[in-house]
This record gives structure tokens, sequence and C-alpha cells, in this order.
């Protein structure tokens, strides 16, 4: 039988364990955030910050507008005032937030007021999406570096956070869904019909003639 003291020790060496890991949890929880961006077609912003070491999550959904709990129909229609969006969890102690930006701007055309590459119309915009007076600062130092390195005006704006919301399933991880759809060319997997729509739409092209090696993603 064990004596009282090293029973004692035992308990106490486990529940000091116990706490280190309990401390450890909440630190790495409290270092996610959320970074919420328009840059044209969701299906493609989620894609690329999805392979971004210290990004947990991209969502697909729409934020800026007006009208509560909107539908893919009701944002592209127009008149909702909301972007296609991605809200983008993630490490703050493995990516910042600045980097993310960095990585954004140079990931779309910014010097584009009228959508992005073949979606045109307001809910095609590129944005971005702020939650206070800091992440503001940072977002704009992001945009003047990426303005002075392309050496032309960038137009996208810098919005107060709202209200984000999450797009049906349909469009979350669309990039990767091995489920068959019907499209114009016939049935074909969603991960497939995507990677033609994103060729067809001349993403990759246009954004590597803005920034050629400075792009995060084109063509990767």
């Amino acid at each position: 039988m064990m004596k009282r003291d090293t029973v004692k020790s035992i308990v106490l060496a486990g529940m000091i364990a116990l706490g280190f890991v309990v401390q450890t949890h909440k630190s790495h929880a409290a270092d996610l955030e959320t970074l919420t961006v328009a840059g044209g077609c969701f299906w493609c912003v989620e894609s690329d910050f999805e392979r971004v070491k210290g990004v947990k999550e991209a969502v697909s959904g729409f934020a800026g507008g007006a009208v509560p709990n909107p539908t893919y129909k009701q944002v592209t229609g127009g008149g909702t005032g909301h972007y296609e969006a991605v809200q983008i969890t993630y490490d703050a102690s493995v990516v910042d937030r600045r980097t993310l930006l960095d990585m954004f701007l140079r990931s779309v055309d910014p010097t584009d007021a009228g959508g992005q590459f073949c979606d045109r119309g307001d809910s095609y915009r590129t944005a971005i999406f702020v939650g206070s007076a800091a992440d503001e600062k940072t977002a704009k130092a992001a945009i003047t570096k990426a303005q002075n390195d392309l050496g032309q005006t960038i137009v996208t704006p810098i919005l107060r956070a709202s209200e984000f919301y999450p797009a049906d399933a349909y469009h979350q991880d669309y990039y990767k869904s091995s489920k068959v759809i019907i499209t114009r060319f016939g049935p074909k997997r969603k991960a497939n019909a995507y990677k033609a729509y994103r060729a067809a739409c001349g993403r990759d092209a246009r954004v590597r003639e803005l920034w050629g090696n400075a792009a995060p993603f084109a063509g990767s």
C-alpha cells in the first residue's frame, strides 16, 4: 500500500499537469482571431486561404449589407448591399493579420471597382472589413504598401465590420467537394467544376499579370 504522502504527491502532480493542459488550451484558443474580406467569388477566396499555414477555417458568406440572412440569389441579384465575403479564422501565434492582408491584396485585382475578373456587379467587389481602430490601421498600412508596390491606385475599401452571414452548405468547401453536379458541360464533380470556372474566369491570369511573382496563390 502506498504511503499517504506518496498518494498526495501523485494527486498534486496530476492536478498541476491538468491545470497546465487547461491553461495551454485557453491560451491557444485566445490566439484565434477572425478576418473578413471580400474578393469576388467566395469559393476562390476560401480555397486560397484554407491553404495558408495558421488558418484554421475559411467560411464563405455575405457581409456589408443591411438585409438579414440573405440568400445567394438575393445577394448576386443586387440590392442587398452585401458582398460575397469570406470569414477567415486563424491562429495569430502562427500567422498575423497583416500577413493575411498582404496576401489577400495580392490575390485579387484591387484596382477594379466593378467586380472581380469575369464576375461583375456590386456583390463581387473587393473589401476589407475591420472591427477596431487597430484593425483599420493595419488594413490601411497593407493597402498603402500594396499600392506602392503595384504603382496603381487601389480602390478596395475598408469597411466597418457588420454581421457576417455564412452561405448555405452548398457553397462551403466547393473547391474540394466530390459531389457530382450538373453543369452546362454535363455532370462534373464540384471540385472539377470549380477548377474549370476559375480558369475560365481568368482569375489567376489577371492576378499574375498584376502581381507577378508576388501573387501568393495564382497558378499554385
